[in-house]
């Protein structure tokens, strides 16, 4: 047994057997999507392979965020992160959790400096229903997360500005927090009949971090 691939505190043989075994269920699950804004001018300002070394500093920080709040690595799709937060793995408070690693992420990249991020990262969190489970064909599977509430969740993402984290107000009510103060948006997602509500968090600045 090693180190497994959606979370490296988990072992390989639970993945395996995930992946191996096509079927799931409908569960409630909290799904954190975080996006690097702008990365087609950031590609285009260096080469392929030193924008390969950012980003793979990005999934590794990504992939050590999910690791200390039992969150798993969905997906690593070009310059963008998914994580899974499970009641069964993170536990009763899995919207919490999903809120608490967003800031651990925005922290890993810098956006609580005073000269700002080394990579600009904005994050959607959103809670509901999903199908989870290994998907796929032909002895090719992938354990995801599918439905309206991780499309939400990425829909949030890609509305998210640089430094900022986009709370479902599912997520917010699901997680309890208490947060009168948080700035309040309806957003008009793509897909969506209806304005989306959101709050905003962002990072306070620490003036005694520096890169």
């Amino acid at each position: 047994r090693h180190p497994g691939n959606l979370n490296p505190m988990m072992c390989n043989a639970c993945e395996d057997f995930a992946k191996g075994n096509p079927g799931g269920a409908e569960i409630e699950v909290t799904l954190l999507f975080a996006d690097v804004r702008g990365s087609t001018t950031i590609a285009e300002q260096m080469s392929p392979s030193v924008f390969s070394q950012l980003m793979d500093r990005f999934y590794g920080a990504a992939t050590t965020m999910a690791a200390h709040t039992d969150g798993l690595i969905e997906k690593f799709v070009g310059d963008e992160a998914a994580v899974m937060y499970l009641p069964g793995i993170a536990g009763p408070d899995h919207a919490r959790r999903a809120v608490e690693a967003a800031h651990l992420l925005l922290k890993a990249t810098g956006h609580d400096r005073p000269d700002g991020p080394w990579l600009p990262v904005g994050v959607g969190i959103h809670t509901g229903i999903a199908f989870v489970g290994a998907v796929g064909s032909a002895g090719v599977t992938q354990f995801t997360a599918l439905g309206d509430t991780a499309n939400t969740a990425a829909r949030l993402a890609s509305n998210a500005p640089a430094g900022e984290i986009l709370v479902s107000d599912d997520t917010y009510a699901s997680a309890g927090l208490d947060r009168p103060d948080l700035e309040q948006r309806r957003l008009e997602l793509k897909g969506k009949s209806e304005p989306f509500g959101v709050r905003v968090i962002r990072l306070p600045v620490d003036a005694a971090r520096r890169h």
